[in-house]
């Protein structure tokens, strides 16, 4: 399984969550597939699906999930521990592991070699983590989803792309529409 195949296969456990997903082909594959008011598709700040996302969940009631990629992951590191130091259990973090940057041609990642993400956020403190095959990620986003805990996933699986549309939506319309959507389910 590819990373769209893993977003497909998430659809029916997320789709009534809050999701903050990570810059370029994830945002235009989870934007393709379901587009949702509930979506927060990031689209020009490489590494920060996981800041906002746990800003989120720290300023509100509502579970928040953050799809990232290993690239935006190790381009910004300080999420990790600011992650573990903050805990939010209404937060999950997906970190979707291909081992290559997806968005800019696949080059690989350090997380396709010697660097274990898992490992990282355990030793930046985090205290559920939780590694699984790509064809585990439902079971495990719907265990993390249920026990109301915050949860790193890493998901591994296999790198490459699929042709998908160009968000045409700009940002003060995909944020709006967001916020929206989160005021009316906090009431």
């Amino acid at each position: 399984m590819i990373r769209s195949d893993v977003i497909k296969s998430l659809l029916p456990v997320i789709r009534d969550e809050f999701v903050v997903c990570n810059i370029g082909l994830p945002s235009q594959e989870l934007h393709m597939m379901d587009d949702q008011p509930t979506n927060f598709y990031m689209l020009g700040t490489m590494g920060l699906s996981s800041s906002i996302g746990l800003g989120l969940a720290l300023a509100q009631k509502q579970k928040i999930i953050s799809i990232d990629g290993d690239g935006s992951v190790l381009t910004n590191f300080g999420t990790l521990p600011t992650i573990a130091n903050n805990v939010a259990d209404n937060f999950i973090l997906l970190i979707i592991d291909n081992g290559s940057y997806g968005s800019t041609g696949d080059q690989p990642t350090y997380a396709g070699k010697k660097t274990s993400l898992t490992a990282v956020a355990k030793a930046c403190g985090c205290e559920n983590v939780v590694e699984c095959q790509a064809e585990e990620a439902v079971d495990v986003m719907t265990a993390a989803l249920a026990s109301n805990k915050m949860t790193i996933i890493v998901c591994k699986c296999e790198s490459g792309n699929i042709p998908v549309p160009v968000i045409t939506k700009d940002p003060v319309t995909i944020r709006d529409r967001f916020m929206d959507a989160l005021a009316a389910a906090n009431g």
